[in-house]
């Protein structure tokens, strides 16, 4: 297949490009800045893209976006939904106005969509939620309808916390862990919808051939844990205690909005999609998925 990454620098997009290119497929970048390297090409997420681009592609992954890991700002929030809204808009409306479309887009997206939701199980039918992130989320997948409605089977990838040591959350995790100094978030009782890097890309690769994946897609772990199991089960991994905990005024303190809504919002996501089109997890089990990511 050629297909077309955007964010291709990212955890996800490098882990992504690299699994592609091993099983034979050409993979053009899309990056933010002028380039004649090979199998780049440049584009402004804010502004218009050359609908001949898609034409000659099968599949578009779009993973661009602002990091939400830093504390928020008014500035950092409308930087953070104008990148996600703006730029899939742009890469939506130019696939729509390609004479001959790709097959598929699928679209990062993550499980913010639902908000703080304590221990309800969510499915891709649960509404949204509320909050900064959900309505970020919401926009974000609004923005791909330009694609959609040209005939496009359009993907969301709703993922929740990517285990892997190289980047993300559980990489900011290891020092402290690692130190001794770890422990639960808050009272520990929300959800993490955890899934090993590994199986975020076996579930692109999967969205990528299987014509019955479309829509929402909640691309997490079929065992989600509390705070408090998750906390546990990474001291195991790492053979260290986990006895300092962050309580929730700290939290607060800290990290501010962000830190409501990323390290105390509960969201218990099963990949309904994924387990009906019969993906098979590679790393189901939380032990086994930290194990796995603890060594790549």
């Amino acid at each position: 297949m050629r297909i077309i990454v955007s964010g291709a620098s990212g955890l996800i997009g490098s882990a992504l490009v690299t699994a592609l290119e091993k099983s034979g497929h050409q993979v053009t970048r899309l990056v933010r800045r002028n380039s004649s390297a090979p199998n780049e090409v440049g584009w402004d997420p804010y502004g218009a893209i050359d609908p001949s681009l898609f034409e000659s592609s099968d599949a578009v992954v779009h993973l661009a976006g602002e990091s939400i890991a830093t504390r928020w700002t008014e500035t950092i929030k409308s930087r953070i939904q104008n990148s996600r809204a703006q730029g899939t808009q742009t890469i939506s409306s130019g696939i729509a106005r390609a004479s001959k479309r790709p097959a598929v887009l699928i679209c990062a997206s993550a499980v913010g969509y639902y908000g703080e939701r304590g221990d309800e199980i969510l499915t891709e039918n649960s509404p949204p939620g509320t909050g900064f992130l959900a309505e970020v989320c919401r926009q974000w997948e609004a923005a791909a309808q330009p694609a959609a409605a040209a005939g496009v089977r359009t993907v969301h990838l709703r993922t929740g916390f990517v285990l892997s040591r190289i980047g993300g959350g559980l990489a900011k995790m290891l020092t402290p862990f690692r130190l001794g100094v770890g422990g639960r978030v808050g009272g520990g009782r929300q959800w993490m919808s955890w899934i090993e890097l590994a199986d975020v890309i076996g579930a692109i690769q999967h969205a990528l051939t299987d014509a019955r994946v479309s829509g929402p897609v909640n691309v997490t772990g079929p065992n989600p844990a509390t705070n408090a199991e998750f906390t546990k089960t990474l001291g195991q991994a790492l053979h260290r205690p986990t006895m300092f905990p962050m309580p929730e005024f700290a939290v607060k303190l800290a990290f501010g909005e962000m830190g409501e809504e990323i390290l105390l919002a509960s969201q218990r996501a099963m990949p309904a999609k994924l387990t009906t089109v019969g993906y098979q997890f590679r790393y189901p089990e939380l032990s086994g998925a930290l194990k796995a990511a603890l060594a790549d």
